[in-house]
C-alpha cells in the first residue's frame, strides 16, 4: 500500500486553483507563530487565510497569552509585508493576501476532560490524538459555521506530529461538520528548516514543549537525563 503523499495532494490542490484564478477562503488552526510562520507565507499566496488559534491543552494562561501574542504579532507583521509590496517585489510570481486571525476559548478544562484516561500516555500517543481531535473538532465547526471553503492545521509542520493521524483527524472531523479538511504535511520540502529561519527573522518566541502539562513534563524529564548524563 503507497503511503500518501500530502504535500503533493496539497500542491495539486493548489495548482486547480490557480487555474480556475480563484483564491478559496481557508480556516488555518495554529497552534504557534513559529509553526505557523512558513505555513502563512506559503498559503497567503493561494488562499484568503483566517487563522483559527484554538489551543485550550495550553498549560498556562501566561503561557497561552505569550503564544496568542506572538501570533498576532506575526500575522501583523505579514499584513505590513503587504500593504507595503515588499513581498511582492521579493517573489515576482507571487502575490501574497492579507491573513485575519480568529481567537478562540481558552478553557484547559475542555482539554483534561478530552484526554480524561489517557494522562499516562506517552507523548505522540493516544492523548495527543485525543487532543487533536478535540482542536481540529472545534475548527471544523467553526469553518461551518463561517462558511469557509477549507480548513487545514498548521500542526503537520512539526517533525514530532503524525502527519498520517493528523489528517485522518482532520478529515474525520471535517467530515462530520460537512466541511473540506485540506490535506498537508508542511514539514516536508524544507517547510520546517524554514519555519527556524523565519522564527529567527522575526524574532518569534520559540518554547521547547509543544504545549500540555504532560509535554512540559516530560520536557523537565528530558532535560534532567541531560544533565545527569
Amino acid at each position: 500500500m503507497n503511503k500518501r503523499n500530502y504535500a503533493k495532494e496539497l500542491e495539486n490542490r493548489i495548482e486547480e486553483f490557480q487555474k480556475e484564478g480563484v483564491y478559496p477562503r481557508l480556516l488555518l488552526h495554529a497552534c504557534c507563530a513559529p509553526c505557523s510562520s512558513y505555513c502563512l507565507e506559503y498559503l497567503r499566496q493561494y488562499f484568503d487565510v483566517t487563522v483559527f488559534f484554538y489551543n485550550p491543552n495550553i498549560t498556562s494562561e501566561g503561557e497561552y497569552k505569550k503564544r496568542v501574542e506572538e501570533e498576532k504579532r506575526l500575522i501583523a507583521e505579514y499584513n505590513r509585508q503587504v500593504e507595503e509590496g515588499s513581498f511582492d517585489k521579493m517573489n515576482s510570481d507571487a502575490k501574497a493576501r492579507k491573513i485575519e486571525i480568529l481567537e478562540g476559548d481558552y478553557r484547559p478544562s475542555d482539554f483534561y476532560e478530552a484526554v480524561k484516561g489517557f494522562e499516562d500516555c506517552k507523548e505522540g500517543g493516544e492523548r495527543c490524538r485525543k487532543c487533536f481531535e478535540l482542536r481540529l473538532s472545534e475548527s471544523a465547526k467553526v469553518a461551518r459555521e463561517k462558511g469557509f471553503d477549507y480548513m487545514t492545521t498548521t500542526l503537520t509542520i512539526s517533525p514530532l506530529k503524525n502527519a498520517d493521524v493528523l489528517n485522518e483527524v482532520g478529515q474525520e472531523a471535517a467530515g462530520k461538520e460537512g466541511v473540506t479538511f485540506l490535506p498537508s504535511d508542511f514539514k516536508k520540502k524544507n517547510g520546517y528548516k524554514r519555519s527556524i529561519e523565519l522564527s529567527q527573522m522575526f524574532g518569534l518566541y520559540r518554547q521547547d514543549f509543544c504545549g500540555c502539562s504532560f509535554s512540559k513534563a516530560q520536557r523537565e524529564l528530558e532535560k534532567q537525563s541531560k544533565d545527569i548524563i
